[in-house]
């Protein structure tokens, strides 16, 4: 089984966020980028699938150079190959074609994605991907096995799961559920050594359009000061009083 692991790069979440260009572009001086959580949650997956039935396993991201150390972090995690596509992800559609050219490529029989990344909360491109490629589709993914070309895979819905039967080619949007927090791996020396002698390739980008822009960034407002209060009668004042919910 081939399997493709698509790599978001994003912010920390504790980094300071700010904009410059009038608002417009993000501000990348400071921020620490890591993996986006739910792609290594799925590439932990990924790796379960190749210590257990052989599968290979390459990471990819849209993106410029700068988002190099994130896919090195992927193949010190035990991923066997990187693929970095050499243009900037413009916006979801425009990195679903660039995937999708990959996975078309490749052959991949699996290719698992993160439900949304954290820094724009799309959550869309799993989907294009698998309309692109033809390829079966489920979203929320907590659970995922695979025998043969037969899939087994279960999804989060409202108050539920909800368990669904399909076939390779795949394409999961995966989260949280698909593996714990304690199952995720962190690189140890030896996979950081064998990181950089493992292939990264570069691939430049198919032609295609950009069916959205940013016109400007905006940071949530200031949330408002806390009043602290000793006693209940206080509390019952301020709320029929001042706050007037009672």
């Amino acid at each position: 089984m081939k399997i493709l692991v698509c790599i978001s790069h994003v912010p920390d979440t504790t980094s300071k966020i700010n904009f410059t260009d009038s608002d417009t572009k993000f501000d990348t001086n400071g921020v620490q980028f890591v993996i986006n959580p739910n792609d290594e949650f799925g590439l932990t997956r990924a790796m379960w699938f190749k210590e257990k039935q052989g599968a290979t396993v390459h990471v990819i991201n849209v993106g410029g150079p700068e988002t190099e150390p994130t896919l090195r972090k992927a193949l010190a995690i035990g991923a066997d190959e990187a693929i970095r596509v050499n243009t900037p992800a413009s916006d979801g559609y425009y990195v679903a074609k660039q995937l999708a050219n990959v996975v078309k490529e490749g052959g991949y029989d699996l290719v698992i994605g993160g439900r949304e990344s954290l820094d724009y909360n799309g959550g869309m491109v799993p989907g294009m991907v698998a309309k692109l490629t033809d390829a079966n589709f489920v979203n929320m993914c907590i659970g995922l096995e695979v025998e043969g070309n037969n899939a087994t895979v279960t999804r989060e819905i409202d108050g539920g799961k909800e368990v669904i039967s399909t076939t390779l080619p795949l394409v999961v949007g995966g989260q949280k559920g698909i593996v714990q927090e304690a199952d995720l791996r962190i690189p140890n020396m030896r996979g950081i050594m064998q990181a950089r002698s493992k292939p990264l390739t570069v691939k430049e980008p198919i032609v295609t359009n950009t069916e959205t822009k940013i016109d400007s960034f905006t940071k949530p407002e200031s949330k408002g000061s806390v009043k602290l209060v000793d006693s209940a009668e206080e509390l019952v004042n301020l709320l029929h009083n001042e706050a007037k919910v009672i």
